[in-house]
């Protein structure tokens, strides 16, 4: 192991090949990991802020917040149900918002609230022609004071405030008093003009204790079928594309870590062809396979950590010139995934030298 360890430091170039190839994936993963989890988050911000742990929509929408209706009636049942602490009523229109003196819209996802988000201070309070938007819209030139004209309407709406992590089908959070969201959505959606105190859906929060679950059935129940009430993890799951999308980019990632255990693979069964006669002399001086396997594989690891660090930066610096419309987001959870993965492969890629460094014969440095 030491030998190895010997041998990367004195002669780095030698791995140069193996090493570049490596930073290449490297940041093609972390590309393609900031990708999933950008679209992940920026589809599912409004939902997975929501402080309730049930979501309740009418049981004809299929799961879809914008295709539901619930009305104080069907509420009422709601907050009936054994377990119920509190419901909030949610809603969104997705429009677009014009920018002063911009001609070019930004897609918002205008959201009406009772119960406030994770990001929003329990006391917050907006007039008709407020809004608190997510910080996303930043970097379309959004900032506080500005007013946009929402909707087909271009009604007059200005920014007083920020919210985190609460964008919605890829179009940024945008938080207003329901009445001011009613017109929003009857300017812009004539066919989804919505009554008073009637919202898309509820949050639902519980008393301590409750199983969400049995509560969840009980909503249904109580309301005669009227409803289909999901967990939140659930209902982020329902959100369309949500488990196709997952489901295609891990697999695209796990092909190109199994790409990057090939790759180690060539590489190191070529230099181990190479140093045959150095492990026979090293075998015949009382070295065992197994150190001398401990080396090449300490070997793969190290140069796939750096070779991750090094796409690391590169991907960082990526991520500086890459457009908004571009959601790109790397959770720390997710690099380290990757870096697991990249390390694995790499030492299982080494490990194709195994047979070849057990059968190297000390005989043959005599000989």
């Amino acid at each position: 192991m030491k030998l190895g360890l010997v041998e990367l430091r004195r002669k780095p170039l030698r791995f140069a090949i193996a090493g570049s190839s490596l930073v290449l994936l490297s940041v093609l993963l972390l590309f393609l990991g900031g990708l999933l989890d950008g679209l992940f988050i920026g589809s599912t911000g409004l939902l997975r802020s929501q402080p309730g742990e049930l979501v309740v929509y009418s049981s004809d929408a299929k799961d879809s917040l914008i295709r539901s209706r619930i009305d104080p009636e069907v509420r009422a049942k709601v907050e009936a149900v054994p377990g119920v602490s509190a419901t909030g009523g949610i809603g969104v229109a997705l429009v677009g918002g014009q920018l002063p003196d911009k001609t070019d819209l930004v897609n918002l996802s205008v959201t009406a609230f009772q119960l406030p988000v994770s990001s929003m201070p329990s006391d917050v309070s907006l007039a008709p022609d407020q809004a608190l938007a997510d910080r996303s819209l930043q970097a379309f030139g959004v900032d506080v004071g500005d007013t946009l004209l929402v909707g087909s309407a271009k009604t007059p709406i200005t920014v007083t405030g920020w919210v985190s992590d609460t964008d919605y089908l890829q179009q940024g959070g945008f938080f207003v008093q329901p009445d001011t969201w009613r017109e929003v959505l009857a300017d812009s959606r004539p066919d989804s003009n919505l009554p008073p105190d009637t919202f898309q859906g509820l949050t639902v929060k519980l008393d301590s204790g409750a199983d969400a679950t049995t509560v969840a059935d009980a909503i249904d129940a109580a309301t005669g079928g009227a409803t289909s009430t999901l967990t939140k993890s659930e209902a982020v799951q329902a959100l369309p594309g949500i488990k196709e999308q997952n489901s295609t980019f891990s697999a695209i990632i796990y092909v190109t870590l199994f790409v990057a255990g090939l790759v180690v693979a060539l590489f190191f069964a070529l230099l181990t062809l190479e140093r045959i006669g150095l492990y026979s002399v090293l075998k015949a001086i009382g070295a065992s396979s197994r150190q001398i396997f401990g080396g090449v594989v300490i070997q793969a690891v190290i140069v796939a950590l750096v070779s991750f660090v090094i796409g690391g930066v590169l991907m960082w610096l990526l991520t500086l010139v890459l457009p908004a419309e571009i959601p790109v987001a790397m959770e720390p959870a997710r690099a380290v995934q990757i870096a697991v993965g990249l390390v694995v492969m790499s030492a299982l890629g080494a490990a194709v030298s195994l047979r070849r460094v057990v059968r190297v014969d000390p005989a043959s440095a005599i000989g």
